[in-house]
């Protein structure tokens, strides 16, 4: 039976708002007008980076400020999909999280939890958890809040829920420390669903009411919210790891990465998290301390392969991706100052793959078209993307890409990413249209599957190939680099052959902070966990 359509829509909504943001607002600041610059690689490490100088003994008090991406209009797991780039920062500070990505280590580590090990065969998973944790309410942090939360989040279809529904057979208290997670196949990477929203255990107090509650066992609690203007967190005295150094955090939201960047450098922001590429740039190249994050999929043009679409037509598909020029794109776009590439991991990436992307080819794009055209097609198809400057320029260059081997492109630009949500994954009313998927390193299986199985509804573009989603049940379950980078390979040919999308580039994002700002702990999803954060005299 399949979901009815609001329950559909709340969780492609979830899904395609990450790939919205990350992929529209991205957007280079005006340049000198001078001639475009061609992309640098190699010039990034990624993970910590910066000048960071020693701070000595913490310092209590104080307000640290973020400059965030964007708003988490809500605080609830189930309603915000969190992320770096959606507010997660702000959930796990009222919520902590069970386990924690170590982006040095480059492992999974328990952080709430005091323990978590899989069965040999990895689909049983044990977790266990520290004693005497409680809520912000003083009510226990138990075995059974945990299968509660989760219960709930599935329940009220948190982004995640189209993955563990499938997945998780049963989750049980087997007592008041220990959960045991059994599941339907093996999945190697299950720690991250912990470190992620799911993980983020919310107290039976705060959905025990009609209206949500933000009640967590995190290091802050809600103290005020002011809808596109602030939200202010306020310290939690009883803190599982002891009372926050500093007294509050203050959320804010500027318009423009390039007002973030400016906040940093004149101390009016504490902390912050930039995508735009050229922002990141400078950013990187000032010597911001701060963690450099690589994502592969981070500029992608969807593709509508529904019957009746033109993308349903594997030579229109193949005759975009030869036409497509990702270096081109940036050239125009960003000033160069991206990581464009066809591949799903850029060479940056430890899980770069050795089978090729498509390159491109204007010829054996023209002959694709034309073939196609005799067969019917005429030639038309539209594309999607936003209003904002970036998205235009965009536009214009995808426009002018496509039509030179043949192709007539007309542009549908909606300036609501509400309306840009609901025709491409609710509706499918497009051809193409601009997303990103970010994919992580860390955890490739969750985002490859959401863009690529059949029956994820983060997947718009309809694309449906049971080899592909043989693969990644091979991706899921693969246990360790070794096995994974062999998947991602095959991953890589089948990618190439039915073009289920066309990539145009990898994602630098960077959270940054000011050089008296200290223990800020990176995790997961770009997000940070800031009960030990500190500003130095």
């Amino acid at each position: 039976m399949k979901p009815a359509p609001r329950v559909r829509f709340r969780l492609a909504a979830a899904l395609a708002a990450t790939a919205l943001l990350t992929s529209a607002c991205a957007a280079a600041d005006d340049g000198d007008g001078g001639k475009p610059g061609k992309a640098e690689r190699g010039r990034y490490e990624f993970g910590r980076i910066g000048r960071q100088p020693e701070g000595g003994a913490p310092v209590s008090g104080g307000t640290l400020r973020f400059a965030d991406y964007a708003e988490a209009r809500s605080l609830s797991p189930a309603a915000t999909y969190a992320t770096g780039a959606s507010g997660g920062s702000a959930l796990a500070a009222v919520y902590d999280v069970l386990m924690r990505y170590d982006t040095e280590a480059k492992k999974y580590e328990p952080w709430l939890a005091k323990s978590l090990r899989a069965s040999d065969d990895l689909k049983t998973w044990t977790l266990k958890l520290r004693d005497s944790v409680e809520f912000s309410d003083g009510t226990p942090l138990d075995a059974a809040a945990v299968v509660g939360s989760i219960t709930w989040y599935q329940k009220n279809k948190g982004a995640d829920t189209a993955l563990l529904a499938p997945n998780l057979a049963k989750t049980e208290a087997v007592d008041d420390s220990t959960v045991v997670f059994t599941l339907r196949k093996p999945w190697a990477t299950f720690p991250a669903m912990l470190a992620q929203a799911p993980g983020m255990i919310v107290a039976p107090a705060a959905y025990a009411k009609k209206t949500f509650e933000p009640i967590g066992a995190g290091p802050f609690t809600l103290a005020e919210y002011k809808p596109q203007e602030e939200m202010v967190l306020k310290a939690n005295k009883g803190y599982w790891k002891g009372k926050p150094h500093l007294d509050a955090l203050r959320f804010t939201w500027p318009q423009s990465d390039r007002a973030k960047l400016d906040a940093l450098n004149d101390g009016t922001t504490d902390l912050t998290y930039m995508r735009g590429p050229d922002v990141v740039d400078d950013a990187v190249r000032e010597g911001h301390p701060g963690e450099l994050n690589l994502t592969g999929l981070g500029n992608m043009v969807t593709i509508n392969v529904r019957a009746g679409r033109p993308g349903h037509d594997l030579r229109v598909r193949q005759a975009m991706a030869l036409a497509l020029d990702p270096q081109l794109e940036t050239e125009r776009s960003y000033d160069g100052k991206g990581l464009p590439g066809k591949e799903i991991f850029p060479p940056e990436s430890r899980l770069h793959s050795a089978v090729k992307p498509a390159g491109v080819d204007l010829d054996k794009a023209k002959q694709l078209v034309t073939a196609a055209k005799r067969d019917g097609f005429d030639g038309t198809l539209t594309y999607m993307d936003g209003t904002d400057p970036v998205s235009r320029s965009k536009a214009v260059v995808v426009k002018a890409m496509l039509e030179r081997v043949g192709f007539t492109v007309k542009l549908d630009l909606v300036p609501s990413i509400a309306d840009r949500t609901a025709k491409t994954y609710v509706e499918h009313d497009f051809d193409i249209s601009r997303g990103a998927a970010s994919v992580s390193e860390n955890d490739p299986y969750h985002r490859l599957q959401s863009v690529l199985n059949s029956k994820s509804y983060g997947n718009p573009g309809g694309y449906a190939n049971p080899k592909m989603d043989e693969l990644l049940d091979r991706l899921q379950g693969a246990d360790g680099e070794a096995e994974t980078q062999r998947v991602i390979d095959d991953i890589q040919t089948l990618f190439n052959k039915d073009v289920p999308l066309v990539n145009l580039g990898a994602s630098a994002a960077f959270t940054a902070w000011g050089k008296n700002v200290h223990g800020i702990v990176p995790t997961d999803e770009y997000m940070v966990l800031l009960g030990q954060a500190w500003i130095s005299k």
